[in-house]
């Protein structure tokens, strides 16, 4: 969960936050007196809260909610949306969701309500099933963005361009149609997966269009060219003698295959250098496996936050990988080990939590 309330693309300002977060938590107070709570609300369901009251105050049109994890008994649930939307589903957060695919897709689809419609994509036979059979038995109605999805092979091309914000990335670029219009996309957002979720997110907006909302195939076009997604494969071009990075939150395994292909076809024959960080109740091991022979040079360090497995946590649990793995105690260290480790040419990867990925964007000085 990205845990910034915004609208329009600006974040809540501290000030109002605060005077938001008191009257949440005055009522939350109020409420377990009162026994109609059993306990003090979590802190996501505290963020949640205060959205929603923000939202309210402002008088949007229209609120997009990323749930935090799950969805069946998440704190944003509680809403009835004008549509959900399910992304690919993967094996996290097993802990609390479940052992397999089938098990987490069904709490991914008790996002779905009665005669409400569901975006979504085909992946997994076994997620298939449980959304395809969900939608069923709620009568519900589902919107496939296959048409939006460029073929495997598609006439497209990945580039360097200057964004809107004058900053130089990659994109990619290819052609669709929406709305019988033939529209250029034009992200961003690089990776197989991308792709994918550029495709749900045409499909939610051409079907928001049906529903009265003010949206046409050029204003698609121009959300999708101007998207901004901090530490989604964000790349920081080499400049003044310092490296080129790459800021990831690959944060489970079907992140860290993500991140590797993207990596493949973006970077290929590039040496790197990662500098990695995870929580200690994901799947490291299994992370570890997938990016670390790639690295030409392996520096493990922990966020500030006590979920984090230390660099020596995260050593013992790679052992089955044959490569060197340097200590750094903070991300701060960690970037400097990297820096001057960074062959010519090089590159710098960044990447195993959000949490990681926020405090080296501030040692980066880098706009959160």
């Amino acid at each position: 969960m990205n845990e910034r309330i915004q609208i329009d693309g600006e974040a809540i300002g501290d000030e109002e936050f605060a005077l938001l977060h008191d009257k949440v938590d005055r009522a939350a107070e109020q409420l377990v007196s009162a026994g109609k709570l059993p306990w003090h609300p979590s802190f996501f369901e505290m963020l949640t809260a205060i959205g929603f009251e923000y939202f309210a105050r402002q008088d949007v049109d229209i609120a997009v909610l990323e749930v935090g994890m799950g969805g069946r008994l998440d704190a944003t649930n509680v809403v009835e949306p004008v549509l959900s939307v399910i992304t690919d589903i993967s094996l996290d957060h097993q802990k609390f969701l479940g052992d397999t695919v089938t098990e987490i897709a069904r709490e991914k689809a008790g996002i779905i309500r009665p005669g409400g419609i569901v975006v979504t994509l085909p992946q997994t036979p076994q997620a298939n099933d449980v959304i395809g059979n969900t939608i069923l038995e709620l009568g519900a109605r589902g919107v496939s963005a296959v048409p939006y999805v460029p073929p495997v092979s598609p006439a497209s091309e990945q580039y360097w361009a200057s964004g809107h914000d004058g900053r130089r990335a990659w994109v990619s670029k290819y052609r669709v149609q929406v709305m019988g219009k033939e529209i250029e996309v034009e992200t961003p957002l690089l990776g197989r997966h991308q792709l994918r979720n550029v495709a749900l997110a045409i499909a939610a907006s051409e079907e928001l269009s049906k529903q009265g909302f003010d949206i046409t195939a050029d204003s698609i076009e121009r959300g999708i060219r101007e998207t901004r997604w901090p530490g989604r494969f964000q790349v920081i071009a080499a400049t003044g003698g310092m490296p080129e990075y790459v800021l990831d939150v690959a944060h489970n395994p079907a992140g860290a295959w993500a991140l590797r292909s993207t990596l493949s076809s973006a970077y290929a024959d590039r040496p790197w250098t990662l500098v990695f960080g995870g929580m200690r109740d994901k799947a490291l091991a299994e992370m570890a496996e997938i990016l670390f022979p790639l690295a030409e040079r392996v520096i493990a360090t922990q966020a500030d936050n006590p979920r984090a497995a230390s660099p020596q946590e995260i050593r013992e649990t790679a052992s089955r990988v044959s490569v060197e793995i340097e200590d750094a105690n903070t991300v701060t260290t960690a970037l400097k080990l990297a820096r001057a480790a960074a062959v010519s040419n090089g590159l710098i990867v960044i990447t195993g939590s959000i949490y990681l990925i926020g405090e080296a964007m501030q040692a980066l000085k880098l706009r959160i």
